[in-house]
């Protein structure tokens, strides 16, 4: 025969998907074990060849998996003898063992330089040298860690419970509670920095989709430890505030976030109860949420009903649009933000009679569905009413 025909896959490799040609180890069967491995080159253009996967990861390094199915490759295209492909694979390590030790160690010699320089230079949040206010140190820091700009900032409360994690050496811990609204937009700054959705840390608070699961599984723990009080006068207050704060019996009201939280904190219900390190519980993370460092999943709860309330009052809904919008657009953003499914005529009846948006000349591109007009914030409506907000018109929310 003058061909070979490979088939099957190859993965993690580099320059997957933008090389020209490969070098393919496979195995040919002249012998048992390393000896019966041959080295082909493929050119990426070969039928039979191609990308069944790129593979991303944090450094910029392609990679991809390869998939051959039934890939002629002409003999001439075998380097060196069959079988021989294990010696050509060590030969060539032979070659860049030296190569890479040196990059290797250049690599890590960057890495200390870049992590001594970020230690010794990098600014704190609020410096009173060079921020007049805690709000202006905030603007600063989250561009400089994210490359946005933020919109409207409140700070919210400073915790400084003592049941709460002590800092370093004994020294007693304050959370400040900020709540800053910005576009959706890339983060552009560090590589941690990604958008999550704020229901994975809370999942209880999330009636988009008809009563969340995590509730069938939270309130019969809440009863028990309802039941768990020592005397009579506990268990009855106890049982006020779960009815109270997660409608048990009663209605749902969705800015009592920080007051559900707390109350499953005082429960010991959730993994920062057992101290501010809890581990997740993988089988019970859909329940109780995502434990996040320290007190920041209090801080999300407390930023979470600020802004529920807020947004019946004020139009800060549209420090989070973009200049132009969809009214069903402007519907899923506030729906998301309070976690509830709202009546889309009613919706768009109150918006009308608000006085909240005016229409723009432009519609929606694309295939899907019919054009949209787009529309626009009315900055009048501020000099109009005291109070121009969006009041929620809930659908029939399942018990």
């Amino acid at each position: 025969a003058d061909h070979c025909v490979l088939d099957g896959e190859k993965t993690w490799i580099s320059n997957g998907g933008i090389a020209d040609f490969y070098v393919v180890f496979a195995r040919t069967g002249e012998a048992a074990g390393s000896r019966g491995i041959s080295a082909f080159i493929v050119d990426a253009g070969t039928p039979g060849f191609e990308i069944a996967e790129r593979i991303d990861v944090i450094a910029p390094h392609p990679l991809a998996r390869l998939r051959f199915t039934n890939c002629r490759v002409p003999l001439a295209q075998r380097i060196g003898e069959g079988g021989a492909g294990f010696k050509v694979a060590m030969r060539t390590l032979d070659v860049f063992r030296t190569s890479v030790a040196a990059a290797s160690l250049g690599f890590a010699r960057r890495a200390i330089d870049e992590a001594l320089q970020r230690a010794t230079t990098r600014r704190m949040p609020f410096d009173p040298l060079a921020h007049r206010t805690f709000e202006i140190g905030l603007r600063s820091w989250v561009q400089a860690q994210t490359a946005l700009n933020v919109g409207y900032v409140e700070q919210l409360y400073t915790f400084g419970d003592r049941d709460r994690e002590d800092g370093p050496h004994g020294v007693h811990l304050l959370s400040v509670a900020y709540l800053a609204l910005v576009r959706e937009l890339r983060p552009a700054g560090l590589a941690e920095a990604a958008w999550r959705n704020w229901y994975r840390y809370l999942p209880w608070e999330d009636f988009r989709e008809g009563r969340p699961a995590a509730l069938t599984e939270i309130e019969p723990r809440l009863m028990a430890w309802v039941a768990s009080g020592s005397d009579a006068k506990l268990r009855r207050l106890r049982e006020d505030r779960v009815g109270l704060n997660f409608g048990v019996g009663g209605a749902w009201n969705e800015e009592r976030v920080l007051e559900r939280y707390e109350l499953l904190f005082e429960a010991g219900l959730i993994p920062e109860a057992k101290g501010q390190a809890g581990a997740t519980v993988p089988e019970d993370i859909a329940v109780t949420g995502q434990p996040m460092a320290h007190d920041h999943r209090r801080v999300l709860a407390t930023a979470i009903g600020r802004l529920r309330g807020k947004i019946k009052y004020r139009p800060v809904v549209f420090e989070l649009m973009p200049p132009a919008f969809t009214l069903l657009q402007l519907q899923r953003t506030v729906e998301a933000l309070s976690g509830t499914r709202l009546h889309k005529q009613n919706f768009r009846r109150l918006v009308a009679q608000q006085g909240l948006v005016e229409e723009t000349e432009a519609l929606t591109s694309g295939n899907a569905g019919r054009p949209a007009r787009l529309v626009r914030f009315r900055r009048e409506v501020l000099l109009e009413r005291p109070a121009p907000g969006v009041r929620l018109t809930p659908t029939r929310r399942p018990a």
